[in-house]
C-alpha cells in the first residue's frame, strides 16, 4: 500500500501531462490553414511531375484525379481516379483491367495526389493522429505527429504509418517520413504559394548503404546525424491553381 501511495503523485503528473499536451488534430488543422485552408475545397490544381501531368480536382466533396503521360512509343496514357471509379485509356481507348492492374494504377495515381495535397489530406476522417512530442531539426522547433488510418475509409493501404513534422513557428509541414515502397524521409524545399495554396518540392532521403532500418519515426534523428543520403528530388513544375 505504501508503495502504491508513493507512486500516485507520479501517476497524477503523467495523466495531467497527457491531458494538457498539444492536440494532434489542432496542430494538423493549423497546418492546413497555413497551406491554404478552405482554398483546397473547390479547386483544380495542375502541375507537371517528371513525365506526368497531374490535374487534381475537388468539388463539393467529390474528387477527380487525372494523370497523363506518353510511353516510349508516344502513346498517350490517361488515368482517371474518382470517388466511384478508375479508368485507364491508351490513345483514347479505355482499357479493360483486371483487379491487380486496377489496384496498381489507381494506387499510383492516388499516391501522387496524396503527397501533392498534403497536409490537406490529413483532414480525412480515417486519419488517426498521435502527438509524439517536440523535436528540433535544422535549428527549428517541430511538433512530431504519427499518423495511422482506420480500416473503414482508410483505403487499401490503411495499415501504412506516416510521421510528420510541423514547424512550431510557421505551422508548415516541413518534413515527413514513411516506409511504404521503401524507407523515406522528405524535406520540403522551394515553397511557392499559387492561388492561395502552398505547394512544395521535396528532397527525398533514404538510409545509407548497409542500413536496413525501417523505423522511419526515428529518421529525424538520423537526418540530424547525417545518416541519410539523398535519393531523389520531388519537383512540381508549371503549377496552376483554379477555383471551381
Amino acid at each position: 500500500m505504501i508503495r502504491i501511495l508513493r507512486l500516485l503523485p507520479s501517476l497524477f503528473l503523467l495523466l495531467t501531462a497527457c491531458q494538457s499536451g498539444p492536440d494532434a488534430r489542432r496542430i494538423i488543422a493549423d497546418a492546413i490553414d497555413a497551406h491554404g485552408g478552405t482554398r483546397y475545397q473547390n479547386v483544380r490544381i495542375e502541375f507537371d511531375f517528371r513525365q506526368f501531368h497531374l490535374n487534381l480536382e475537388h468539388r463539393d466533396g467529390r474528387f477527380r484525379y487525372e494523370r497523363t503521360h506518353r510511353d516510349s512509343a508516344g502513346t498517350v496514357i490517361q488515368e482517371i481516379l474518382t470517388n466511384d471509379d478508375f479508368a485507364r485509356s491508351l490513345s483514347g481507348q479505355r482499357q479493360t483491367l483486371d483487379s491487380a492492374a486496377r489496384s496498381k494504377w489507381s494506387n499510383a495515381v492516388n499516391a501522387m495526389a496524396y503527397f501533392a495535397l498534403l497536409p490537406a489530406k490529413l483532414a480525412d476522417p480515417a486519419v488517426q493522429p498521435e502527438y509524439l512530442g517536440e523535436t528540433t531539426i535544422d535549428g527549428q522547433t517541430y511538433d512530431k505527429i504519427r499518423v495511422t488510418f482506420s480500416q473503414e475509409g482508410g483505403g487499401k493501404d490503411y495499415e501504412d504509418v506516416f510521421f510528420y513534422w510541423f514547424n512550431r513557428r510557421t505551422h508548415t509541414m516541413d518534413f515527413l517520413s514513411y516506409s511504404e515502397g521503401g524507407a523515406r524521409f522528405r524535406k520540403a524545399i522551394n515553397p511557392q504559394t499559387v492561388g492561395g495554396i502552398r505547394m512544395q518540392d521535396y528532397i527525398n532521403y533514404t538510409t545509407m548503404p548497409g542500413d536496413t532500418s525501417t523505423n522511419v519515426g526515428d529518421f529525424d534523428r538520423k537526418y540530424a546525424a547525417g545518416q541519410l543520403r539523398e535519393l531523389s528530388r520531388i519537383e512540381q513544375k508549371a503549377v496552376r491553381v483554379t477555383p471551381l
